[in-house]
C-alpha cells in the first residue's frame, strides 16, 4: 500500500520548520510525533482543550485541526512559555495556588489564558471565562485555576504594556 506523504512548512515556537506529514494527519498527532509532548492528547474531538495551541494568536485546538492547515503559519505549543527556572507569570501562579494536581490540563490552560492576555485588553471576568470555557479539568474543581488566572491578568494589569485586539477564541 502506498502511503501519500506531503510537506507542510510553518513556525513553531518561532522557529521555521518542514515536517514530513499525510494529509489526514492531525496537527496534534503532527507535533507530539516531532516531539512536542506537552501539547496533550485528550478527547479528539475538540471538547477539551487538552490539545490547546497558539495559532496566528489565536488559541485553537491541535486535534480538530489537520497538520497541513498549519501551512504558512505561526503555531505555538506549551514549550514556548517559560522553563523550569524561570516560569512564565501564568505558570508561576497556577503553582502558587495549588492548581497543579495531575498536571494533564494545564498545557492547555496555560495557551488559552496566553491567547488570552496577549489579544484582549482590559479583560472582564466574562472575556476570561469566555477564553477558559474549553478548557476541562478533572482534579481541581477550577476554583484554584481561576484564582491563579485572575492574579495573573491583575499582574498583567499592574503592568503597563501595549496589547492589541485581535480577537477571536478557539
Amino acid at each position: 500500500m502506498k502511503t501519500n506523504t506531503c510537506s507542510v512548512s510553518f513556525s513553531i515556537n518561532g522557529e521555521k520548520k518542514t515536517f514530513a506529514t499525510r494529509p489526514d494527519e492531525k496537527l496534534l498527532d503532527l507535533l507530539r510525533r516531532e516531539g512536542y509532548k506537552g501539547t496533550k492528547y485528550g478527547c479528539g474531538q475538540g471538547t477539551c482543550g487538552a490539545c490547546t495551541v497558539i495559532m496566528d494568536g489565536r488559541a485553537v485546538y491541535a486535534c480538530l485541526l489537520y497538520a497541513m492547515q498549519a501551512e504558512g503559519r505561526k503555531v505555538r505549543t506549551i514549550e514556548s512559555m517559560g522553563t523550569y527556572d524561570k516560569p512564565a507569570p501564568i505558570q508561576q501562579e497556577l503553582v502558587a495556588a495549588g492548581a497543579v494536581q495531575c498536571g494533564y490540563c494545564i498545557p492547555g490552560i496555560i495557551m488559552s489564558a496566553t491567547a488570552l492576555m496577549e489579544t484582549e485588553k482590559d479583560i472582564s471576568d466574562e472575556v476570561a471565562k469566555e477564553y477558559m470555557d474549553g478548557n476541562l479539568c478533572r482534579c481541581t474543581g477550577y476554583e484554584k485555576i481561576w484564582v491563579a488566572l485572575r492574579r495573573t491578568l491583575d499582574r498583567a494589569a499592574a503592568e503597563p504594556k501595549k496589547k492589541a485586539s485581535k480577537g477571536g477564541k478557539k
